[in-house]
């Protein structure tokens, strides 16, 4: 223990005078911490109404706790007269000294005591956190109001109190999964504005599958199952963007679970193609190829009027084409050359995804396959052309995408705005907080550092420095 105080609470626990005693210094059950009268004494840290109850309850005389306390007995007497205590040190001198778990007078979280059971901040009755916020935001107006905390007027807490934990509704019904497709809808136009934010998709995605745990028709379990299950492919989507692999497959798994559980063929696909994306990405091709061609299989399986739009119109369609362009990125990985011309032809003929379209870039793969095979020209044109389609701000994530492969390839070519598109794409860059954007600045970089001149290289030195800042 701190303070010295080990001797003492070794004296009380063996229940033998301590040095300097006259006389044995009673036990202090610690169930008496916990007592329901005495736990609003301790969280608003009324050491005089303490005291009191040690006298009473214990049987400890003033002089027994001044010894505990490292006090005077005339401190201690001035205290049961209504002295306040407000040094913090002094408190937790006085915590330490009665064997009280520092937390339940808010000046720790949850931190080791003498005692085991100890009851965490975040474990104190509702009441008792209640009153200490109450007297927290008192204090806080105290300051807002003159610029410094003001006697008396409540006190400030070095830990607020967790509060109680959300009740989850007693019955499901439609509005629920009304609400679960809205935030989804709502976090997707967020992630396309400024890029994804993978803590809070992750945690509203948490939140949404506990309430698959609440009671309600089948048929609205169902729904909800498909609607938790689209929200945690928008997570999983996060976590890629964030190029946090991990987080984004395990969202994709739980998104197929649910999506399996609810006999829904369109999230199936979905989730089965972004997981082969982002697997393609994150260096394994073989593997992400596998998923990918399932995914082509399942949204055959989609029933021809299910038009959801979170790829595109023509829901079927629009999911066999995205897996097929991807499957040509994991084809060009592997060096299987004529399968990724192949695939990217196929997905033009199936399906032309519109500037309303919230997904489904077709001419970013293939200008990525003309790149790699150094047909700067072809690549060229499906580089300007996905950028004429985020033009119209829908998605600055994936605008931000195509200018710095615009970019890129203008840099290859020799061009002469190509150092003028490179800045345009590093701008853009920063307007997002889209880590896997940053990563598509490497080859932007690399493509600069060729080029002569001291402001190529200032760009490129710009460009990977934004690149480490932002991954």
């Amino acid at each position: 223990m701190s303070y010295g105080h080990a001797d003492k609470l070794a004296a009380i626990t063996a229940g033998i005078p301590a040095v300097g005693s006259e006389k044995p210094v009673p036990l202090i059950d610690p169930a008496l911490y916990r007592r329901d009268d005495v736990l609003p004494v301790l969280a608003e840290r009324n050491i005089a109404a303490l005291y009191r109850v040690l006298k009473d309850d214990a049987k400890l005389t003033q002089r027994q706790i001044a010894e505990l306390t490292s006090q005077s007995q005339s401190e201690v007497s001035e205290i049961l007269k209504g002295r306040q205590v407000r040094d913090v040190t002094v408190l937790e001198r006085i915590c330490d000294g009665l064997g009280i778990p520092r937390e339940l007078m808010g000046l720790s979280y949850g931190e080791p005591s003498a005692y085991r059971g100890d009851v965490t901040v975040a474990e104190l009755p509702e009441e008792v956190r209640a009153e200490m916020l109450r007297r927290h935001l008192i204090a806080l107006a105290g300051v807002a109001a003159s610029g410094a905390p003001i006697a008396k007027l409540g006190e400030l807490l070095k830990v607020l109190p967790d509060p109680s934990p959300v009740p989850l509704p007693s019955q499901l019904s439609a509005i629920h999964v009304t609400k679960v497709r809205d935030l989804t809808r709502r976090l997707g136009e967020a992630g396309r504005a400024y890029g994804s934010d993978p803590t809070v998709s992750s945690a509203s995605a948490a939140w949404a599958t506990r309430l698959l745990d609440v009671p309600g028709a089948e048929a609205v379990k169902r729904a909800l199952m498909s609607a938790v299950a689209e929200l945690h492919i928008h997570a999983g989507w996060a976590g890629f963007d964030g190029c946090l692999y991990g987080r984004a497959m395990h969202h994709y798994a739980r998104a197929l679970e649910l999506a399996t559980e609810a006999r829904d063929a369109y999230c199936q696909a979905l989730a089965l193609n972004c997981a082969g994306l982002a697997t393609v990405e994150h260096g394994q091709p073989n593997d992400g190829l596998k998923m990918l061609q399932l995914a082509l299989v399942k949204a055959w399986d989609v029933p021809a009027d299910d038009h959801r739009r979170v790829v595109g119109e023509g829901s079927r369609a629009a999911l066999e084409a995205c897996a097929q362009a991807d499957s040509a990125t994991a084809f060009a990985r592997l060096g299987c050359w004529d399968a990724a011309y192949r695939e990217v032809a196929r997905s033009r003929e199936l399906w032309q995804p519109t500037r309303t379209d919230p997904g489904g870039d077709l001419d970013r793969p293939a200008a990525c396959l003309e790149l790699d095979q150094g047909r700067l020209d072809a690549a060229e044109s499906f580089a300007a052309a996905s950028v004429r389609r985020w033009e119209s701000g829908r998605s600055q994530r994936d605008h931000t995408g195509a200018v710095i492969l615009l970019a890129t390839i203008h840099l290859r070519a020799g061009e002469p705005g190509g150092l003028q598109k490179a800045h345009g794409a590093l701008t853009a860059v920063t307007k997002t907080s889209s880590a896997r954007a940053c990563t598509r600045l490497e080859p932007l970089a690399a493509a600069l550092e060729a080029r002569p001149g001291s402001d190529a290289r200032e760009l490129a030195r710009m460009a990977r420095q934004v690149a480490a800042t932002r991954a």
